[in-house]
């Protein structure tokens, strides 16, 4: 035998522990990890690959050697789906069910016809010992199914190529070398073949210690970067697809890792950030830079030039197996949705829902405020009411849905005529209220004729017809002397309520001052 035939049998069979101490490993470690299930398995088969090989080195006669080679074909036909598999559930992609036929389909036809082949000559279409060799060595033509089988394989190893670069795009660097050792040793086998069909290997199939070596290659990936422990495809679906910006701290706050979302957060995000500390990442922004250095959970709002969002910052500790902290996650979560809904109902709360003035609830409340703060010192406060004349009238003859259209539209053309500091309120039906801080008798009066003159003006579009109303006014006036215990909101309400059916038994249409007032 040959010097380096014994060699290549010696690395053959070192090649075969390699893979199968890897298949062992996995099997004990990740099997159940993404892509881990198949690593196993194809380890093995590239163990099981070299070892035959060996074997058939080792033969003398062409008996022996084509039964090593019908043997070996258990690893070859399935090696290259198995790959593609590993590389598909390692990324994360589904694998349809009618993809197995194929994937599995033409591997088992491979190994029917390869132990048939003598009764068809599909696979090989000629064998026989070569001439040009020291050494008893195959030479075997390849048939119709041989050629099937070879596009089947570097169909396989091309498309595991494609879909671990396609995943490169979309991780970090750490990943990034992770699928880099994945490519380098599934691009092993394709090129040692190059040496094989030149005849630069003196017809000694380079094909089972290339894939040991590929193998190796993806080992120091397991062994180094973790490989199938912390996959891509675990942090794109999970880290990544997270609607809360995360950034993760080792203990000396520099950033180790961020998703996209958290770009929003901190537009200054790159690749380039990793590996800095944070506080130069977020110095430009004052307010975060405070919020994150006193890592409290508290609340943040973000500016921006369409809209303000809300988040509420949040911050876990990273530790280790031995529970001692190694870092920190920082989570923004996005609360914008809650923060406007809250808003909303504490504007239903206190806005009329039809004409969306103040409700009486709430207006009585600022009421009753307001007076609190004339209470402290003398003054003067002013309360108007008024509703729409036969207003029943317009109900009937025009139906409630023309009544709405005539409320909101009045409300609307008083709101107009408000100051900073009146509050302005529907009291109850086609009924509406005024308050008056600092208003003097006669400026009250006066402003309850120009509203009153204002509504009379007022042209309402009901579909093709037109609608004027008038309203009756009453007013009530009273001056609040400094340190009264008592609240004058409810006993002005009354006298304006009774000068206002007043304004009414007097023809409607009219501003009434309540007697007493005057």
């Amino acid at each position: 035998m040959p010097h380096y035939i014994l060699i290549y049998i010696l690395v053959l069979i070192a090649g075969a522990s390699v893979s199968s101490f890897l298949g062992i490993y996995a099997f004990i470690k990740i099997k159940h990890a993404p892509g881990g299930k198949y690593f196993c398995v194809a380890a093995f088969l590239a163990a099981f690959f070299a070892v035959t090989y060996a074997f058939e080195l080792m033969s003398q006669s062409l008996t022996d050697i084509l039964f090593w080679v019908a043997v070996e074909y258990v690893a070859i036909s399935f090696l290259p789906a198995v790959i593609l598999l590993m590389c598909l559930d390692y990324t994360g992609r589904n694998v349809k069910r009618w993809m197995y036929i194929p994937l599995l389909g033409i591997p088992a036809v491979t190994l029917i016809l390869h132990w048939t082949n003598s009764f068809h000559h599909l696979y090989y279409s000629s064998v026989g010992l070569r001439t040009d060799t020291a050494y008893p060595l195959a030479n075997l033509e390849g048939g119709l199914w041989f050629f099937v089988q070879s596009v089947f394989l570097y169909f396989c190893m091309a498309a595991s190529v494609c879909i671990l670069l396609w995943q490169l795009r979309k991780v970090t660097f750490r990943f990034q070398m992770q699928i880099l050792l994945m490519v380098a040793g599934l691009l092993v086998p394709p090129i040692s073949s190059i040496f094989y069909i030149s005849g630069w290997s003196r017809g000694i199939d380079l094909g089972p210690v290339s894939m040991c070596l590929a193998f190796l290659l993806q080992g120091a990936a397991l062994l180094r970067f973790q490989m199938f422990d912390v996959v891509p495809i675990a942090r794109e679906t999970v880290f990544e697809g997270l609607e809360e910006g995360v950034v993760v701290l080792n203990e000396n706050d520099i950033v180790i890792d961020y998703n996209q979302a958290m770009k929003t957060v901190l537009p200054a995000l790159t690749v380039h950030t990793i590996g800095r500390p944070l506080r130069e990442v977020i110095s430009a922004n004052e307010q975060l830079a405070s919020i994150l250095c006193q890592g409290e959970e508290c609340d943040y709002k973000l500016d921006q030039p369409e809209e303000t969002l809300h988040f509420q910052v949040r911050f876990t500790p990273l530790k280790d197996k031995k529970g001692e902290k190694i870092g920190k996650i920082v989570m923004f979560i996005n609360v914008t949705e809650r923060v406007q809904m809250e808003k909303q109902l504490q504007k239903l709360a206190r806005l009329d829902g039809l004409t969306g003035i103040l409700n009486r609830t709430f207006f009585l409340g600022q009421a009753e405020a307001a007076c609190r703060l004339l209470q402290k010192e003398e003054g003067v406060v002013s309360i108007i009411m008024f509703d729409i004349d036969h207003f029943k009238r317009v109900n009937d003859t025009f139906g409630h849905e023309a009544g709405d259209r005539v409320l909101t539209s009045i409300a609307h053309r008083v709101g107009k005529n408000m100051q900073a500091n009146d509050l302005f309120g529907r009291y109850g039906g086609e009924e509406f209220i005024i308050f008056l801080p600092h208003a003097s008798l006669p400026e009250a009066r006066e402003r309850a004729e120009a509203i009153r003159t204002a509504i009379a003006e007022t042209v309402i579009q009901l579909g093709e017809e037109t609608l004027s109303v008038t309203s009756s006014f009453g007013l009530s006036h009273m001056r609040i002397q400094a340190g009264s215990p008592d609240s004058p909101v409810q006993e002005l309400m009354r006298e304006a309520d009774q000068a206002l059916y007043t304004a009414k038994r007097n023809g409607r249409n009219r501003v009434q001052v309540f007697k007493q007032a005057l």
